[in-house]
């Protein structure tokens, strides 16, 4: 199935009903504009955790709802157990992420005791819809895991397929991007490229139809293939992109938005329930989608 652009994503999300949002710290306008967006959209309502004295007033100017939930907790660290436990006990389906360091919010998140823990790796997964492209493409991790080994690029990989089938992608085009196609020891990412590849033959992966390595030229334009005399099922057709590191999915990442003016939507995969992470940086609109993702990955599980 193609998804070819976010408005097809919040269309998807709202004919879902309103998914609840728990909102960890959330004495913060970035969040709870996105918040509105979605409620406004009508595919979520949210449970505020934090200090209330600080959130009502930002609640407010938002434009959200008089009587939304707002648990008064005003210490940081119990405000965000806090809003993981209502997701763990099922009175939210996501967790976002409010006025709070990502490190911290990901320890709330992780907790022995109360947290959202399922034993995967997490890992971020980021849509683009790109202007001239005809389907919304994927891409992981330029968000989460560092430099990631085979093993951890496996798990990472396995989160996104597991993601996109729940999107309704079953058998996505995977690419596994490397500086070109061959493999040479001395550039590990196509190593692993090629290891990945071989995993997917022997069942070890959710169905896909993957290649690796490959250089992005070649993943993207199927010209770029054909010149370089490179057969491909992938090229030029990619629904997702698997990166070697987060510099390349945060290079790439960013300069589509700056330059190809890519819209942009993302979430954190692998505990029990999707999160969401806003940045300052992103639009209204990617936090929107950001969102909707989120609520259609929740509710598929």
């Amino acid at each position: 199935m193609m998804i070819k652009s976010f408005s097809e994503i919040v269309e998807r999300a709202k004919k879902l009903g309103r998914t609840t949002v728990s909102v960890a710290v959330a004495q913060d306008m970035d969040i709870l504009m996105a918040v509105k967006a979605a409620y406004d959209e009508g595919i979520a309502d949210a449970i505020l955790v934090g200090d209330a004295a600080l959130i009502r007033p930002l609640a407010e100017k938002a434009g959200l709802p008089e009587d939304i939930c707002i648990i008064d907790e005003p210490d940081t660290d119990k405000a965000a157990l806090k809003a993981v436990s209502l997701v763990r006990e099922g009175k939210a389906g996501i967790l976002a992420k409010g006025l709070i360091n990502t490190s911290n919010f990901l320890r709330a998140a992780l907790n022995e005791e109360c947290g959202l823990r399922t034993g995967k790796i997490l890992s971020h997964l980021t849509a683009y819809e790109i202007p001239g492209v005809k389907k919304l493409l994927f891409q992981s991790d330029g968000g989460v895991n560092i430099a990631p080994n085979l093993e951890q690029k496996k798990a990472i990989l396995i989160n996104s397929l597991e993601a996109l089938k729940t999107l309704g992608i079953d058998m996505p085009k995977v690419a596994v991007l490397a500086a070109n196609e061959q493999v040479n020891p001395k550039m590990p990412a196509t190593v692993d490229a090629k290891a990945l590849v071989d995993m997917a033959k022997a069942g070890e992966l959710p169905p896909c139809i993957i290649e690796g390595p490959i250089a992005m030229d070649v993943a993207a334009s199927r010209e770029a293939a054909e010149h370089k005399g490179i057969e491909s099922e992938v090229s030029g057709d990619a629904d997702f992109y698997l990166v070697p590191n987060i510099e390349a999915g945060n290079l790439v990442g960013k300069a589509l938005v700056c330059y190809a003016k890519a819209k942009i939507g993302g979430v954190i995969l692998g505990a029990t329930h999707p999160m969401v992470l806003v940045s300052r940086s992103d639009s209204a609109e990617a936090k929107l989608y950001s969102i909707a993702l989120a609520c259609l990955i929740a509710n598929k599980k």
